[in-house]
């Protein structure tokens, strides 16, 4: 749905896009993951037809995004990482500015229904009446994605539309998202909450300085960088609390010391053992668990807990962008 090959774009002595190349498929939610000035507005702007880029091609649903900059337009819907809103106007009447500035027909009802629909997938039918500039942050941005699906494009670009959200906006608008991505679009998302991100991507890719650094899964992300999956094991007490830190420490030694190199570290914190284990050769995030519990009961240890930890896009995201892979 999304092609970009060896896409370069400066700004004066500025290098924006340095030969970027990227493809997104049918149906993915696409993480596009950077630092302040990465280039991830730049390369949205090109695919939306609003800059010029100095080399390079892009394409969207195989339209040239340059050549054809109108008819990109009606493919895709593009929601800026600041949405500009009109005084005066209620979030209807906004709705159906934007519906005929599409060219949806009146006639028939046709564009009142087009407005509804995407007031309840929005879940702004309750302010359909109130003035846009009386509207939260939230509840804005969440018109943001009403407004670009008004002409039903099937991609979508999204630029940060989780700057500036409370944690219960955050929540209202990854569910929408993943809504979204049911009902079949081709979502391109960038976001400095990557937590969020993690959530909802089916893939991502990590850009520095212009240049993309990592393209693909998740779970190729964290193989690449060198995460694998997290467990915290918690001992049955000893007879007294030092007998239980010493085996504590000693059982952790031990899983540390895997011979076939499964354990990347692990280490006693709070009481239990913190285990990181390297991914799987097939860029899986972990191995399987048996074999850490085979070794907890042969090291003395009674396992009074078992708990698998969420990996964080974070630890991948930094590995990746500190140049440890270059």
């Amino acid at each position: 749905m999304i092609e970009i090959n060896a896409l370069s774009k400066n700004f004066g002595t500025l290098t924006a896009l340095d030969a970027l190349s990227l493809n997104i498929g049918a149906g993915e939610v696409f993480g596009f993951i950077g630092p302040n000035g990465a280039g991830k507005s730049t390369t949205m702007k090109i695919l939306a037809g609003l800059l010029r880029p100095d080399s390079g091609e892009a394409r969207v649903c195989g339209i040239d995004c340059v050549a054809d900059p109108q008819a990109i337009k009606m493919l895709l819907g593009y929601m800026p990482d600041f949405l500009g809103v009109y005084d005066d106007l209620t979030v209807d009447e906004y709705l159906q500015f934007f519906a005929a500035a599409f060219k949806i027909p009146s006639r028939g009802g046709k564009r009142r229904t087009v407005v509804d629909q995407v007031l309840q997938l929005t879940d702004l039918t309750a302010k359909r009446d109130a003035l846009v500039d009386s509207l939260s942050r939230g509840m804005q941005q969440r018109l943001g994605v009403a407004r670009v699906l008004l002409h039903e494009p099937k991609v979508l670009l999204l630029d940060e539309p989780a700057s500036g959200l409370d944690p219960r906006a955050r929540i209202e608008l990854r569910e929408l998202l993943v809504e979204l991505r049911k009902m079949g679009k081709t979502i391109m998302v960038s976001s400095h909450i990557l937590t969020e991100l993690g959530e909802m991507s089916t893939s991502i890719g990590i850009i520095e300085r212009g240049r993309l650094l990592f393209a693909g899964s998740i779970e190729e992300a964290y193989s690449r960088a060198g995460v694998g999956g997290r467990i915290q094991v918690t001992l049955e007490p000893l007879a007294s609390p030092e007998a239980s830190a010493a085996q504590i420490q000693s059982v952790a030694a031990t899983l540390a010391q895997d011979p076939q190199g499964r354990v990347r570290s692990a280490t006693a914190q709070d009481g239990a053992i913190l285990i990181d284990l390297a991914p799987n050769t097939d860029g899986s995030l972990a191995h399987g668990h048996h074999f850490l519990i085979e070794r907890i009961i042969a090291a003395g240890g009674r396992i009074a807990g078992f708990e698998p930890k969420a990996v964080k896009l974070e630890d991948a995201f930094l590995k990746l962008t500190k140049g440890a892979l270059n």
